[in-house]
């Protein structure tokens, strides 16, 4: 790359699953990397695995990416519709003589090129076209003479085409991470190109993809550290210099075991469904395996682009800490200007059938006051749709350990009357005046303010916990007060 041109880069997920949290980190960076450098984001979706592709993920993985904020530049391009290109690839090898036609048997040879599970493609890598006796040996059809080969084409036998690896020397090859690798030749197997179906494997379409679409840089997990010396032989012998490459961490679960569904979510759609921001997860994912340099963490998605840089990425596997994700949460729930966060909670009030009609949707002031009481106390979106639910609709229950713990006096229902009056009286309506004519009931009632305190936050909002009574209050507005503990006295004497 010329020192004017700007990185191009690419996310090639294939579309055999939804999109992971791997998979997303993978995309996070290239977006993040491509936006720091002022260049391209490529959007390649890998489907040529017949057998595992599930053609209606794509959408899934695109909603997946637009929900986490990934916006790229160019695509998507789908690597079915690029066949012929792959096949004619792989036919200039063979007349070069940098492969050759295998006619084996899928029993005998083990040169596959399967790639990880869960990998920046996952498309199907493994070898069905070879032998599998021994692993990382020459193929015997490398050898054939011009006669034993014509014999094999015209008694009909399927033809693969494998990569034809030297047998000597080493494949080197620069990474961003991981410094300056190399593999001896003798290690690398015959892989196949084409198999005889006339399908691609990965090495060689990634390859094709990546010099046709001008790829700079190439950043993916580091599982793919091993597929790497193959792509570089298929690079040099197609006459282009590789690209960069980055090989970032993997991420773990808890356990140090590879993140799968054993440890919970890992889909994104999963977590966006639970309430989680997408700044957060952004941030969140971010900070798996690359660090800006210091111990900032809270970092909004600006900071992350100015920050950016291949060279803080870690060699180190990074551990998916659900807790801290949380934490994360609840930061940019409660740090950022209240107007940021409206929009999030006017969807989840929308997708649980509370916005319509609701005072929210009417009265955009009393909103923004309403979340900005609310929020200090949650951890997810659905926190405003659970124990928060009362103050967007009057259909809501009282929770059975509050009124256990709080409605067990038998003064109540006539405490909380007198306070229904007392409010109802009220000419001016705001903190202070609600919290003296709840005290002053509770003097003359002969009871501590806080049996009655607790007593009318059940009233009112159906919970033991909750935000501040008396601001709780100002935010409900008196008539909805006063008609609430109107509305609990039934449910008390019922006790």
């Amino acid at each position: 790359m010329s020192p004017s041109e700007k990185p191009r880069v690419r996310f090639a997920p294939s579309p055999t699953g939804y999109l992971h949290v791997g998979g997303a980190r993978t995309a996070l960076f290239n977006w993040l990397f491509a936006r720091h450098e002022g260049g391209t984001l490529l959007l390649r979706i890998e489907d040529t695995d017949i057998e595992r592709n599930r053609p209606e993920l794509v959408d899934g993985i695109l909603e997946g990416l637009k929900w986490l904020g990934i916006e790229w530049d160019e695509g998507p391009i789908f690597q079915s519709q690029r066949l012929d290109l792959y096949r004619a690839a792989a036919e200039r090898l063979l007349a070069s003589g940098a492969a050759f036609g295998c006619y084996c048997k899928a029993a005998a040879y083990s040169g596959g090129d399967a790639a990880p599970a869960g990998s920046e493609a996952e498309v199907g890598e493994g070898d069905d076209e070879g032998p599998k006796v021994q692993k990382n040996v020459a193929c015997p059809c490398r050898d054939l003479t011009d006669a034993e080969r014509a014999a094999k084409e015209q008694s009909g036998v399927p033809r693969a085409i494998r990569f034809r690896v030297p047998r000597t020397g080493v494949s080197q090859f620069e990474d961003a991470v991981f410094g300056p690798r190399e593999v001896q030749n003798a290690e690398i197997e015959d892989f196949v190109l084409l198999r005889s179906n006339g399908l691609p494997t990965y090495q060689l379409s990634v390859v094709v993809d990546d010099i046709d679409m001008r790829i700079t840089h190439i950043i993916r997990g580091a599982d793919h550290l091993s597929n790497t010396p193959k792509q570089a032989l298929i690079y040099r012998a197609l006459g282009a210099a590789p690209p960069i490459f980055a090989h970032v961490p993997l991420i773990l679960g808890p356990d140090r075991t590879r993140l799968s569904k054993r440890h919970g979510a890992t889909s994104v759609g999963s977590y966006a469904e639970e309430g989680f921001l997408p700044e957060a997860f952004r941030n969140f994912l971010a900070l798996l395996g690359w660090s800006p340099g210091e111990d900032a963490e809270f970092l909004r998605t600006s900071e992350l682009i100015e920050r950016f840089a291949l060279s803080g990425v870690s060699r180190t596997n990074a551990v998916f800490d659900r807790a801290k994700l949380e934490w994360f949460n609840t930061q940019y729930l409660q740090k950022p200007p209240v107007e940021y966060v409206l929009p999030f909670v006017e969807a989840e009030l929308e997708r649980a059938g509370l916005w319509e009609g609701s005072q929210a949707s009417r009265d955009s002031a009393w909103f923004a006051n309403a979340v900005e009481l609310i929020r200090p106390r949650t951890r997810l979106l659905g926190d405003f749709t659970t124990w928060a639910r009362a103050f967007f609709t009057d259909d809501f229950e009282y929770e059975a350990e509050a009124r256990e713990k709080f409605w067990k006096d038998e003064r109540l229902p006539a405490m909380l009357e007198k306070l229904a009056g007392a409010l109802e009286a009220l000419a001016d309506w705001n903190h202070d005046a609600c919290d003296a004519a709840s005290r002053a009931v509770a003097t003359a009632e002969g009871v501590k303010a806080g049996l009655l305190i607790n007593a009318t936050r059940v009233a009112i909002v159906g919970r033991a916990v909750g935000p501040p009574l008396f601001e709780t209050m100002v935010v409900l507005g008196q008539e909805r007060v006063v008609a609430r503990l109107r509305r609990a006295l039934p449910f008390i004497s019922a006790r």
